[in-house]
């Protein structure tokens, strides 16, 4: 496939997509690890879920550093909040 200089990716539109790719391997690694009948399969399924994790953080990071994942501070009480709702979860 020929591809002229008009038709490049920029930066973001390749982190992009390797976000969105990575976000779509650990959705399924975690599927798979959670239907795992062996336990030496489902450890490895957790050890590729992590490296998967891994690497959406490199990427996030990346982009978030060029801006082109901007992230706003999260205020103190929707903080709080969060906390509150999600603590009663856990007992």
């Amino acid at each position: 496939m020929n591809m002229n200089e008009n038709s490049q990716f920029t930066d973001k539109e390749v982190l992009g997509d390797g976000l969105a790719a990575v976000k779509a391997a650990t959705s399924n690694y975690n599927m798979f690890s959670n239907e795992c009948a062996h336990e030496n399969v489902r450890n490895c399924m957790m050890d590729l879920l992590k490296k998967e994790h891994d690497i959406q953080d490199d990427i996030f990071h990346m982009m978030s550093a060029k801006g082109y994942y901007p992230t706003p501070a999260a205020e103190e009480k929707k903080i709080a909040e969060a906390k509150q709702k999600y603590s009663q979860c856990v007992k």
